[in-house]
């Protein structure tokens, strides 16, 4: 790290953060959704006293010994940055939120979270067991809106919002994880790699210092940043008390604007997102909702060409498409048996086939091993 930037107040505001952890956790259990955002716009002293009235004064005279020297040779060993509310650099969606954090810590671009408008991000959560359509769904949503130039922001969980980075990613686009540990940590440790790629080309990002570990309290009160970083939130997929919905709340309680993508009535995982609708979010079938509802409709019109075809390709793409579409049972679901008949393909070159179209981008496939057509437009086939 070259300079610091985050003035030293700030950073022992996170250092007492982390001290207080397990403090906060206590205070919180029972309305650990909604009660950490609420605690953390306290002062350093009221903060203490309100969870730690015994030996918070200790904890803040222990920080406060702290010296720049000592913050900036912490942050330099965990190649971590930091921007706090006194620099330039500091996010300007985070500046009408009463309760924004006191310092950021990152990896990654810090370029990135300097010059992040509300306007430029969105923000996609949603369920940790997400289903296959949830997880297709994210991650189509956060490939479309990165290749629109969106920064997509989400919280490097499993389910929805593992599957939100990886689509941005996909496009080549920028993408800021916000964790509820420090930022030189990979939480769940099973993404590592996926953290470690967001590092490299976006930003992660915690208001806890390097080395914290993540506390229950610490994932809502992420969230209140997930929020204020983007003009719109979207739940993909939620049950009805997911801590989803917490973000969406904080995202309405900042006047951002809250979409959700619809899904069927009798699903557990959907019945988050019906009832946002049901209060007036907007309606997300696709990308180009996303944009028409920050943007404006017909401002910014998405373009979903996908790669070009060979002519055994868009053989068998018509093919899934007119099978499905005389499908019986109304799913557009098609085998791979179904398409060589079709085609005239044998089975083994037409599921060869539908598997190089489903890296294209064109077919997805089920957890029966069937396959749907996805939204991508193909176009005009080429000779191999």
């Amino acid at each position: 790290m070259s300079e610091l930037r985050a003035c030293v107040g700030c950073l022992r505001r996170s250092w007492l953060l982390s001290l207080l952890g397990p403090y906060i956790e206590k205070t919180a259990t029972g309305r650990v959704g909604r009660r950490s955002p609420e605690l953390l716009r306290l002062s350093n002293e009221d903060l203490v006293e309100a969870v730690a009235p015994k030996r918070g004064r200790g904890l803040i005279d222990q920080v406060e010994a702290r010296e720049e020297g000592w913050f900036a040779e912490r942050l330099e060993s965990a190649a971590c940055w930091a921007t706090c509310r006194h620099d330039d650099r500091y996010p300007p969606g985070l500046g009408d939120a009463a309760d924004a954090p006191w310092a950021l810590l990152g990896r990654g671009d810090a370029a990135l979270l300097a010059g992040i408008e509300p306007a430029a991000a969105v923000t996609i959560v949603g369920s940790r067991r997400a289903t296959s359509y949830g997880r297709e769904v994210a991650r189509d949503l956060a490939r479309e809106l990165a290749g629109a130039g969106l920064v997509v922001v989400s919280g490097l969980a499993f389910g929805i919002d593992a599957c939100a980075h990886r689509g941005a990613l996909d496009a080549g686009g920028r993408t800021i994880a916000v964790l509820g540990c420090g930022p030189d940590t990979s939480y769940p440790a099973a993404h590592r790699s996926l953290w470690r790629r967001i590092a490299e080309t976006g930003a992660v990002i915690s208001e806890l210092p390097p080395g914290s570990t993540p506390w229950r309290w610490s994932f809502p009160a992420r969230n209140r940043v997930m929020a204020a970083l983007a003009a719109m939130t979207v739940v993909v997929e939620a049950a009805a008390k997911s801590g989803s919905l917490i973000t969406a709340d904080l995202a309405a309680e900042l006047g951002r604007d809250l979409g959700a993508v619809p899904g069927p009535v009798t699903s557990r995982g959907a019945a988050g997102p019906n009832e946002l609708l049901a209060g007036g979010a907007c309606v997300v079938r696709g990308a180009q909702d996303v944009l028409d509802a920050m943007l404006g409709a017909g401002v910014r019109p998405l373009e979903r060409s996908g790669p070009p075809l060979d002519a055994e390709q868009a053989a068998v793409l018509a093919a899934v498409e007119s099978v499905a579409a005389v499908d019986g049972s109304g799913a557009g679901a098609v085998t791979a048996d179904a398409i060589a008949a079709a085609t005239g393909l044998g089975a083994a070159q037409a599921a060869a086939s539908l598997t190089r179209l489903e890296l294209l981008g064109y077919v997805a496939p089920t957890a029966i091993g069937t396959f749907t057509r996805t939204l991508l437009v193909a176009p005009e086939p080429v000779s191999r």
